[in-house]
């Protein structure tokens, strides 16, 4: 998944309020330009009350990518 601040979004970890975190972390990692690790756990509250989340537990690597120089 490629997250950037003018272009928006390409890609998917998955949807959803998982998703939602990991794009909150990229915006931290391009903000502060420090490598993140999200995890992400979707086995709790959300299961019973969300059918449409699937369950488990997905550990993401965020990493700020800078365009090579021209």
């Amino acid at each position: 998944m490629i997250v950037d601040p003018d272009t928006g979004l390409v890609g998917t970890v998955g949807g959803g309020c998982g998703e939602a975190e990991v794009i909150e972390a990229a915006y931290r990692v391009i903000e502060t330009g420090k490598a993140q690790r999200v995890n992400v756990d979707l086995t709790d509250d959300l299961v019973s009350w969300s059918p449409a989340v699937c369950g488990g537990v997905m550990d993401i690597f965020v990493e700020p990518v800078s365009p090579e120089p021209s």
